[in-house]
């Protein structure tokens, strides 16, 4: 299984930027992929996860401004962030797991060490 992220990059705050995590040799039917973030000297913040059931969470700090969505054709999982802010500013990381505890509470409280598989993160600066 591989996860890579795309996308990063500096904006200023109201500004958007687009997250890509391309995945690969990922062959499970089910499971809850998303998005973490974690700022310096912070723990890892769940953002946005897809259930394959198609159920979708946000977290409180992003929901109405973030956007979740998947490519299956394109084997493509994406982040469309809006009105960014500069507490937004982090690495955000792309993860996938496919264990029946992770589906079944699939969302931003899970916590990061639930999830087997990450990507090696992309980073958003949000600043003026």
């Amino acid at each position: 299984v591989q996860l890579v992220e795309s996308g990063g990059g500096s904006v200023r705050p109201g500004g958007s930027l687009r997250l890509s995590c391309a995945v690969s040799g990922y062959t499970y039917s089910s499971y809850c992929m998303g998005w973490f973030r974690q700022a310096p000297g912070q723990e890892r913040e769940g953002v946005a996860f897809i259930n394959s059931d198609g159920s979708i969470s946000y977290a409180d700090s992003v929901k109405g401004r973030f956007t979740i969505s998947q490519d299956n054709a394109k084997n493509t999982l994406s982040l469309q962030m809006n009105s960014l802010k500069p507490e937004d500013t982090a690495m955000y990381y792309c993860v996938a797991d496919p264990s029946a505890l992770v589906r079944l509470r699939c969302g931003a409280d899970l916590a990061a060490v639930n999830f087997g598989d990450w990507g090696q993160g992309t980073q958003v600066t949000v600043s003026s």
